[in-house]
């Protein structure tokens, strides 16, 4: 017992001196570098994952105090936009002749809606599963639970409403050819005929994907256009169900007579929310919580002894 009790020490002592070889290195490095090479070095380096969940964490708490009318109508246009990822994905299968690799291709028409609703900074429902979760996980408190209740439910009720109105547009306004709306109609079936449990299932990857997009945005590394794309083109040739963009194909069938009522909520809406839910909060906000959590308290507790001895 004590050898192991020696070793210990010894292994302690070790990661000390080691840890302060590197700090007096680092010190002699920065003091080397003139002002503009050590600028350099700093806006390359990573941000590291605390300080990730911290960008995250205070657009979450931005999200949250946001008045009702600003998340209502933003939400009203992410609904509406998105539909252009419907409309993308049928102008490929239109015009493309049917081959093997068609579904690759035609995936890239998914990315449409998404750019402009991301980039367009508009109230998105699923980016908020892992946005204004984080603050929770921070600082519990029913106040930041009825707040994270209070957008969910305007931003997804507005997205739906928008997702109908773009709907209606492609359903009843002589703006797009016979050839396309078919493809429209194809692609609608093949969204959400899955049933209930595989909707759920197929619905888990999307939520995760679209919260890792919020998270790679917020380390600021890429060009954000770059990800958008990359991370909804998977979900499309993955075959992944997401609520929103989903919702503009169930309302459409629902409004040409393709879909009954009970099957668009029940066998669709219902188990793709909670799939997306399930991906993005239950599985990457609490990845990514307990990944930092013990930095952000201790950081936390640093700060009150500090204002504590003060």
């Amino acid at each position: 017992m004590s050898d192991e009790t020696g070793r210990d020490a010894h292994r302690a002592n070790d990661a000390k001196l080691s840890s302060g070889t590197q700090k007096r290195f680092n010190r002699t490095e920065h003091d080397s570098n003139a002002p503009e090479e050590e600028d350099a070095v700093q806006h390359a380096s990573h941000l590291s994952a605390k300080l990730v969940y911290q960008v995250v964490r205070r657009e979450g708490d931005d999200e949250l105090e946001r008045p009702n009318n600003s998340l209502f109508w933003s939400g009203i246009a992410a609904g509406v936009c998105i539909s252009f990822s419907v409309i993308g994905e049928a102008v490929f299968k239109t015009y493309l002749p049917d081959a093997v690799w068609l579904p690759l291709v035609e995936s890239l028409g998914y990315t449409f809606g998404f750019l402009i609703v991301i980039l367009g900074r508009m109230q998105l429902f699923t980016e908020n599963t892992l946005t204004t979760v984080l603050p929770v996980f921070a600082n519990p408190s029913l106040y930041k639970l009825w707040r994270v209740a209070r957008l969910w439910g305007i931003v997804l009720s507005a997205n739906v409403i928008g997702c109908f109105i773009a709907a209606a547009f492609i359903a009843f306004m002589p703006t797009f050819e016979p050839e396309m709306l078919v493809s429209i109609t194809e692609i609608s079936q093949r969204a959400t005929g899955h049933g209930a449990w595989v909707g759920f299932a197929k619905a888990v990857p999307a939520g995760l994907l679209i919260a890792a997009l919020v998270w790679m945005m917020a380390a600021g590394e890429q060009d954000n256009f770059f990800i958008i794309i990359i991370m909804t083109w998977l979900i499309a040739a993955g075959g992944f169900a997401h609520i929103i963009a989903g919702s503009v194909e169930m309302a459409y069938l629902l409004l040409i007579g393709e879909m009954g009522l009970m099957a668009a909520v029940f066998g669709f809406f219902i188990p793709v929310f909670l799939g997306n839910v399930f991906g993005g909060t239950v599985v990457f906000a609490l990845i990514t919580w307990g990944q930092v959590r013990e930095e952000v308290q201790n950081a936390s507790d640093r700060n009150s002894s500090g204002q504590k001895s003060g």
